[in-house]
């Protein structure tokens, strides 16, 4: 435990060193002028009738990369997911009744209004970001993390039996594999009209419309729902292996 900790407090002090030497030499705000960001700034509107070039970037000038980054979560829920998995059955099944049982301490009743309060304007915003990453700041990672906050706030406000009630496993996990699967499908569109693999096939709309884009709205959508199906998922598995754990203690 001795030898871990060290090597866990080497690694954070190289990687604090690295940090602060990268921040220190970064160029203040408004003082980047490379030429890469002059031609995002100068081309997105015109070219794609989008108006936040970050999300251009991401879903539509380098959207194949973007594809491999969501694999990478979709691959790295599924690990975690196996992983916990394994545990819970080399344990035994949980037998649901530690599911029920109230928690050790109950969460106050002015947390439990908050929480419950604050579900259904987390759920708006977090549809918001999703829908709109090509108007404003935001898109389908950033709104899908804010979706998967939801479920959250209501296992902070009651248990794990009411949001395993408003989760359900099995169409979360679907929802996961749609929404990237829909990723790579939207990408393949532009292959049936024989043109390159994500290329923006569709009308761009007018820019500054919800519509706008062509396909990068529709990209955003499927990596909000996969992003945000994933952390249920993650948040699923994390609270059954505890209760588990707790169960066989």
């Amino acid at each position: 435990m001795k030898l871990r900790l060290t090597l866990f407090g080497l690694g954070i002090c190289g990687l604090v060193a690295l940090y602060g030497t990268v921040i220190a030499h970064m160029p203040g705000p408004g003082k980047m002028h490379s030429p890469y960001s002059r031609a995002i700034n100068k081309l997105c509107v015109p070219q794609r009738h989008v108006t936040d070039a970050v999300t251009a970037v991401n879903f539509d000038y380098r959207g194949f990369d973007t594809l491999g980054e969501e694999f990478i979560l979709f691959a790295s829920v599924m690990g975690t997911l196996v992983l916990l998995r394994e545990a819970a059955e080399n344990k035994g099944p949980l037998s649901g009744d530690s599911a029920s049982e109230p928690r050790n301490v109950r969460p106050t009743e002015a947390v439990r209004v908050t929480a419950l309060a604050l579900v259904g304007p987390t759920v708006v915003f977090g549809v918001y970001v999703v829908t709109h990453g090509q108007l404003t700041p935001g898109g389908g990672f950033q709104g899908g993390v804010v979706l998967a906050t939801a479920p959250l706030l209501v296992y902070l406000a009651d248990d794990f039996k009411t949001f395993k009630r408003i989760t359900s496993h099995a169409l979360i996990e679907i929802s996961e594999a749609v929404g990237g699967g829909m990723y790579a499908v939207i990408g393949a569109i532009a292959l049936v009209l024989s043109r390159p693999y994500m290329t923006n096939v569709l009308p761009l709309a007018q820019s500054g419309g919800i519509a706008s884009g062509g396909i990068i709205p529709l990209i955003s959508i499927a990596t909000g729902l996969e992003v945000a199906a994933g952390f249920v998922l993650l948040l699923y598995a994390f609270l059954q292996k505890t209760l588990a754990e707790r169960e066989s203690s």
